[in-house]
């Protein structure tokens, strides 16, 4: 007879236990934490460096081993703190494509005890230009791409205080004849490291868990991201929460389950399908992976083909990111052409799934364990998941919370609701950042005595059980990037045909959602879809702009407060 979810938990987070929770004081405010928890990401770093020869990352035909990797990030810290003069706190930031480089570059600011701030790739320049300049970057390590993007803001940036950029991988020689005066070649730094060192060795540098490890952005509802601020702590702690949840999961299997999701000694190998920028891609793989001795296996960009060739050739363990993603795969014509045996789990999270994905999973992967976890920005990845038989019996729930966290439904009027009732929901532990960076409004708004308030509607079961009834307002999940409404409508207003305009989200069988806008144009005035597209598109990310506009002749629904009533509007758009 396999263990209880109570029972499972009980023995793991135990006195003596690898995942034993204390409570111990952090900010002031007395938490329960993971007592094992590693006190900062250069010291998963150093462990990392005893998988010597093991393969951790591939890209293409590069491969890179964990020996190989400890010496580059090694000598990028010793670059950024001697040539550059980073230390504890200064913030380098990251905005590239999913290179190894990126890699090397996190792991190797990390080392140094600076604030990584990885950039949103898909951001426009000034987009860009907002989030070096918000965080008060020193040294920016772009890729050739982002580096065109940014040309015509170096000057501005520089005066603002970014002092140093550092581009990897230059398309062309164009591009490195295009460098901004004094930018640097990541493969020269890199080499010149190599010769200047005896040994790989990592800067003598004093690291706290309670210091500030990095800043990610997410979309603000004042049009402008915010910087989460995130601790060496913080990011830790997702580490720890995964590997409970891993050690759970093989408690309460049964032996078939536990034959079948074991990889028989060999290393497991993840499938990186979502960006390094994201908590889920940084947070819950490339740290994870780092930490057990994970194979990372790249993409330049999705495409599910190229993924199930990669699943075949690698021996894909691992593979998900968000439910879009795992859809296409499923789907793909090229799906029974290839080796999929090797896939031991498919998770995924940053979107709802339907319970129709978890059925087509087992289908597809008999022997694969599929799990949908719940987490944001703002708590680090993971607070909740829902794995195994728990989430074949309950496929529309994110699962309980980790141990370390406390969930709380509170209404409208501030009261804690009682089990079942809708309200939203709040998250408190170790793993909620400090805040939003350079915004107290923001911040005050959102944290409060340990508390972080989703704006996800939300309700808790008997059992513990979190089931998401509606998501943060005005946002759309567009294929796992959230949008929101009102940084859309914001363009929108700019163009000068534009009267009144309302940003929903509508149904998409492959992404979830795609954004659509309501549009009413001035007296007389006159647009086409394309044109209000196009001048989206000119301000913000291509995943904002709008997929479809409709033009509407009545004014937009209100409430008395002057609050767009979108649930009409979603209604008339489906009927």
């Amino acid at each position: 007879m396999t263990l209880s979810l109570a029972e499972a938990t009980a023995q793991l987070i135990g006195p003596g236990q690898m995942f034993e929770v204390i409570e111990e004081p952090v900010d002031g405010a007395p938490l329960k934490t993971w007592k094992n928890c590693p006190p900062s990401l250069r010291s998963i770093l150093e462990l990392s460096a005893a998988y010597g020869d093991t393969t951790y990352l591939v890209y293409e035909d590069d491969r890179m081993s964990f020996g190989e990797h400890f010496a580059a990030a090694a000598g990028f810290a010793q670059v950024l703190q001697e040539r550059f003069g980073v230390g504890v706190g200064d913030r380098v930031a990251i905005a590239m494509r999913n290179y190894p480089e990126w890699v090397v570059a996190f792991w190797g600011a990390a080392a140094v005890g600076a604030v990584v701030v990885p950039l949103n790739a898909w951001w426009t320049s000034s987009e860009l230009a907002y989030g070096l300049q918000d965080s008060g970057t020193k040294v920016a390590v772009l890729d050739g791409e982002r580096m065109s993007r940014l040309r015509g803001e170096i000057d501005q940036l520089r005066r603002g205080g970014l002092e140093q950029l550092i581009v990897v991988r230059p398309e062309d020689a164009h591009e490195v004849a295009e460098m901004p005066s004094g930018a640097e070649l990541f493969t020269e730094l890199q080499s010149a490291s190599r010769r200047s060192l005896a040994a790989p060795a990592l800067p003598e540098v004093a690291i706290g868990p309670d210091d500030n490890a990095t800043i990610f952005y997410t979309s603000g509802t004042t049009g402008r991201p915010k910087g989460a601020l995130g601790t060496q702590r913080n990011i830790c702690t997702n580490l720890m929460s995964l590997g409970f949840i891993a050690a759970r999961s093989q408690l309460r299997a049964t032996e078939e389950q536990k034959a079948a999701m074991s990889s028989g000694g060999s290393q497991n190998a993840h499938l990186l399908s979502v960006p390094l920028f994201h908590a889920t891609g940084c947070h819950a793989i490339l740290v994870a992976n780092t930490a057990v001795g994970g194979k990372l296996v790249m993409m330049r960009q999705w495409n599910p083909e190229r993924a199930l060739e990669i699943i075949e050739r690698e021996r894909i363990t691992i593979f998900g990111g968000v439910p879009t993603m795992v859809w296409q795969v499923l789907d793909s014509p090229d799906f029974d052409k290839r080796d999929t045996s090797s896939v031991k789990s498919v998770a995924y999270g940053g979107a709802p799934a339907p319970p129709e994905l978890v059925r087509r999973i087992k289908q597809h992967f008999p022997v694969g364990n599929a799990s949908n976890g719940y987490g944001l920005t703002e708590t680090s990845s993971v607070a909740t998941m829902n794995s195994g038989d728990d989430y074949v019996n309950k496929p529309d729930s994110v699962g309980p919370p980790v141990p370390v966290c406390d969930v709380r439904i509170v209404g409208a009027d501030g009261a804690v609701q009682p089990v079942g009732s809708i309200g939203e929901l709040w998250i408190k532990g170790p793993n909620v950042v400090r805040g939003y960076w350079n915004k107290p409004e923001a911040t005050a708004e959102s944290f409060g005595g340990g508390w972080f308030r989703t704006g996800d509607v939300a309700r808790v079961d008997e059992e513990g059980f979190v089931f998401i009834v509606d998501r943060a307002k005005d946002m759309v999940i567009r294929g796992g990037e959230n949008v929101y409404s009102v940084e859309v409508e914001a363009a929108l207003f700019e163009h000068p045909t534009v009267a009144d305009a309302a940003v929903i989200g509508v149904p998409h069988p492959v992404l979830g959602e795609e954004v659509a806008a309501v549009v009413v144009l001035r007296p007389g005035a006159k647009a086409t879809v394309d044109e209000l597209r196009a001048h989206v598109a000119a301000r913000l990310a291509g995943f904002k702009v709008p997929t479809y506009v409709f033009f509407r002749d009545e004014p937009i629904p209100r409430n008395p407060a002057g609050k767009v009533l979108k649930r009409e509007l979603r209604e008339e758009i489906a009927g």
